[in-house]
C-alpha cells in the first residue's frame, strides 16, 4: 500500500470564516507565511498554491514561500498556454534544485471559460488538454535528457537543440497531480499523473471512476504509476454542533448574486457540474458528515467534511478504504484549522493506518 499523504491549501486570494466578507484576511506576505509555516509545523507534505484570477501569482508565492520554510513542498498549478515549456522545465529544474526537491506540478486546463478569455489564451478547451498533453512530454524529455540537446516535434511546439543549465533534483522528475471530472483530464491523468484528485463525491462514485482510470493508465502501462487522493474542505471541533456552526458561518452571509456567479462563472467545467449536481440531487449532505453547503459560495472543490473528531477521521478513512492515498485539505482560517486537524484528526487515522503515516 502507498504511504498516506496530506497536503494544505494557501488561499493567496485572502482568507476567511465567513463568504459574506471573502476577504476577512487579506492576501499578502504576512498571511501565506502564517498558513504555509502552520502547515508545515502540522506535518503536511505539500501546499497547494491555487491560480484562478482572483489569486496572487502562484509561482512567484511558491518561491516567496519555499525559501521561508524548510521542507513542505509547493504543489504549484502549471495551466497549458500560460508559459512556455521550456522556461516552464527551467523554472522548475531552478525551484527543484535550489529548494533541495520541494516542488511538484498541479496540471489544471482551466475552469472557466470566461477567464481563459479574459486573459488572452485563445485555445478552447480540448486545445488546452491537447497542448498540456504536448507540454509534459517537453518537460519529461527535458528533464530526463542528462544535459544533451533535447529536440522535439510536435503539433503545437517545435524545439531545435533545447537545454536546460539546472538538471532536475527529484528523479526522474517531481511528481504530477491532475484534479477534473471530463474525459480529457482522465486521459491525460493516466498518461501522465502521479496522483489523480477526485473533488469531494460519494465513495461510490470515487471507487467508480478509479476503476476507468485504471483501465486508462493500463493502455499506457502506468497502471501501477497512478494513485488517487481527494481534494476536501474540512470543518473539525471537539463537539459536532460547534462544527456545524462553523460550516453554517461560512455561507450565512453570501449573496444570491454570489451564488449566481459560482453556478454561471463555472458553468461549462465538468468537475464543477458534478459539484452542482450533486448538491442539487442529493442536498446538503451527500454522506454523514460530507457536506455540499459550500458549494454555495465557493467554486471549485467545495465539498466540505464537517464533524468532530471521530466523524471527521470516519470521513477520510473511507476514501482511504477504497484506495485514495492522498488528500489536499482546506479549512477556515486556514492556519487555525491546520492545527486542529493536527490535534484532533491526524492522531486518529494514523492509529487507524500504522506504518502508512508520521503520527
Amino acid at each position: 500500500m502507498r504511504p498516506l499523504e496530506f497536503g494544505w491549501f494557501l488561499p493567496t486570494r485572502g482568507d476567511t470564516d465567513d463568504y459574506g466578507d471573502p476577504l476577512k484576511v487579506a492576501a499578502g506576505s504576512e498571511m501565506f507565511e502564517r498558513v504555509t509555516r502552520a502547515a508545515e509545523d502540522c506535518s503536511f507534505e505539500y501546499m497547494l498554491i491555487p491560480v484562478g484570477h482572483q489569486c496572487w501569482d502562484a509561482w512567484m508565492t511558491a518561491a516567496l514561500m519555499m525559501g521561508r520554510t524548510k521542507s513542505i513542498k509547493m504543489l504549484v498549478a502549471a495551466k497549458p498556454g500560460y508559459i512556455n515549456p521550456v522556461l516552464l522545465a527551467k523554472m522548475i529544474s531552478t525551484c527543484d534544485q535550489l529548494s533541495g526537491g520541494r516542488i511538484a506540478i498541479n496540471l489544471i486546463a482551466g475552469q472557466s471559460e470566461a477567464e481563459i478569455v479574459a486573459e488572452g489564451i485563445k485555445l478552447d478547451k480540448d486545445q488546452r488538454y491537447e497542448v498540456m498533453d504536448e507540454e509534459v512530454e517537453i518537460l519529461k524529455k527535458l528533464w530526463t535528457s542528462d544535459g544533451k540537446p533535447v529536440h522535439h516535434e510536435g503539433k503545437h511546439y517545435t524545439l531545435k537543440g533545447a537545454e536546460l543549465a539546472a538538471p532536475i533534483y527529484q528523479k526522474p522528475y517531481p511528481k504530477f497531480y491532475l484534479g477534473g471530472g471530463s474525459g480529457q483530464a482522465a486521459e491525460i491523468s493516466a498518461k501522465h499523473s502521479d496522483v489523480h484528485l477526485f473533488w469531494g463525491d460519494t465513495t461510490e462514485r470515487i471507487a467508480s471512476n478509479m476503476k476507468e482510470l485504471r483501465v486508462l493508465a493500463a493502455n499506457f502501462g502506468r497502471e501501477d504509476k497512478l494513485g488517487f487522493g481527494m481534494r476536501l474542505q474540512i470543518v473539525c471541533r471537539e463537539k459536532e454542533a460547534d462544527a456545524w456552526e462553523a460550516a453554517e458561518g461560512l455561507i450565512k452571509n453570501i449573496t444570491e448574486e454570489r451564488e449566481r456567479y459560482i453556478r454561471e462563472h463555472y458553468a461549462q467545467s465538468v468537475a464543477n457540474q458534478r459539484v452542482q449536481e450533486l448538491r442539487k440531487t442529493m442536498g446538503d449532505m451527500i454522506a454523514p458528515n460530507l457536506w455540499s453547503g459550500l458549494t454555495r459560495a465557493r467554486p471549485g472543490a467545495g465539498i466540505c467534511i464537517v464533524g468532530n473528531p471521530e466523524q471527521c477521521a470516519n470521513v477520510l478513512q473511507q476514501y482511504i478504504d477504497i484506495g485514495c492515498h492522498s488528500f489536499c485539505l482546506s479549512g477556515y482560517l486556514h492556519d487555525a484549522e491546520a492545527w486542529r486537524f493536527k490535534k484532533m484528526v491526524r492522531p486518529i487515522l494514523a492509529e487507524r493506518n500504522k506504518g502508512r503515516m508520521v503520527a
